[in-house]
């Protein structure tokens, strides 16, 4: 388990995903740099509110163990590649083709939207997470463990070790992570398929991810 007094998590991303996960985290004691397009000088409200620190892109990734990012996908190209290196990387990202436009590696199923990230960040060791749970029940649907009601979240991943780092944050958070498998296998918990935009327990989750079809 992290120690969450020192753990570092860089955010990239200040809307409805990028703005719960700086909020919960902060709650949790964790020490959050969040970022965005606009600068932090855009940043002022969610940083007051919070106790997080506003940063540039560049050296909210730079200076943290983890970087969340929660941007439109057809954005991840225009990040800083280099600043994340390294960096265990959750892809909290959807692609949504009337938001993101077309690419077609996404679009004909060759690739899995966070393969096509991974690509674009070489060097990084990339987690899907929190892409299949809207904001506002991630805001307030954590539980303690062991709670009857408490809800999973699939985690998809190559690396195991960051595997692991981000299903402890997710299980700090109050939900149960379940192993969604590599990033190839991550397409089972993308927008369309049963998992996405539900609440379900773990079982309601591996189910879902076991029904899943291309």
């Amino acid at each position: 388990m992290y120690d969450t007094r020192v753990m570092k998590i860089g955010i990239i991303g200040s809307g409805h995903i990028g703005g719960t996960l700086t909020r919960r985290l902060r709650s949790l004691g964790y020490d959050v740099t969040v970022a965005n397009s606009r600068g932090p000088q855009s940043l002022t409200e969610l940083t007051q509110e919070t106790g997080a620190n506003a940063g540039t892109v560049e050296t909210a990734a730079q200076s943290a163990d983890l970087v969340v990012i929660a941007v439109p996908v057809a954005a991840v190209p225009n990040l800083p590649a280099e600043a994340f290196r390294g960096k265990v990387v959750v892809d909290a990202n959807n692609y949504y083709p009337q938001r993101d436009g077309d690419i077609a590696e996404i679009a004909d199923k060759s690739l899995t939207s966070s393969r096509w990230t991974a690509q674009r960040l070489p060097g990084a060791r990339v987690v899907k997470a929190f892409n299949t749970m809207m904001a506002q029940h991630l805001a307030d649907y954590g539980r303690p463990a062991g709670d009857d009601r408490r809800l999973a979240l699939p985690v998809a991943g190559d690396d195991d070790d960051a595997k692991r780092t981000v299903m402890v944050v997710v299980d700090e958070l109050g939900f149960d992570p379940v192993d969604a498998g590599t990033l190839d296998q991550s397409w089972r918990q993308q927008p369309g398929t049963p998992v996405s935009g539900k609440d379900y327990d773990v079982d309601g989750v591996r189910g879902s991810l076991a029904s899943a079809r291309p």
